[in-house]
């Protein structure tokens, strides 16, 4: 008796992470948006625009609009935007609010050899918009050279 195996299960040779398109698209991204800035957070563009962006664009691309794996990688991707845009950029804001105040003090305060808090935290939406162009155009890049792979 030969065991059939079912279509998606681990032994599919889609399912190699080599061969995990939206992985690798998602990777990619991020490893170019924090490649522009040379490493670090903040800053444009978004590197957790472009790697949600391109997760949602390459699920998109290889599954269709239509499915419920879209919808969970989408509404993650504006969670994420909206996070990096709202809180972390406010957080970073007060920072440098607290950082200010902090460097104001009296030298015998007991605070005023604090260490300083990070300021560059969030992004400001064009740089989230360009995260997201960035990782839509990746997940792109990423499909084509998957779909010519495959065909030749």
């Amino acid at each position: 008796m030969t065991e059939t195996v079912p279509s998606g299960s681990a032994s599919d040779e889609d399912s190699n992470v080599h061969m995990n398109y939206a992985l690798v698209s998602a990777l990619v991204a991020f490893a170019v948006a924090q490649a522009i800035k040379l490493v670090g957070s903040g800053g444009m563009p978004s590197s957790h625009s472009a790697t949600v962006t391109a997760l949602a664009a390459a699920v998109g691309f290889q599954d269709g609009i239509g499915g419920t794996t879209f919808a969970i990688a989408l509404i993650l991707a504006c969670v994420v935007m909206y996070d990096a845009s709202g809180v972390r950029l406010h957080a970073g804001r007060q920072a440098e609010l607290l950082n200010q105040i902090v460097y104001e003090l009296p030298a015998e305060h007991p605070l005023a050899d604090s260490r300083p808090l990070r300021e560059l935290l969030g992004h400001t939406p064009p740089q989230v918009a360009a995260g997201a162009l960035l990782g839509f155009f990746t997940a792109a890049i990423v499909h084509l050279i998957t779909q010519a792979a495959t065909m030749g």
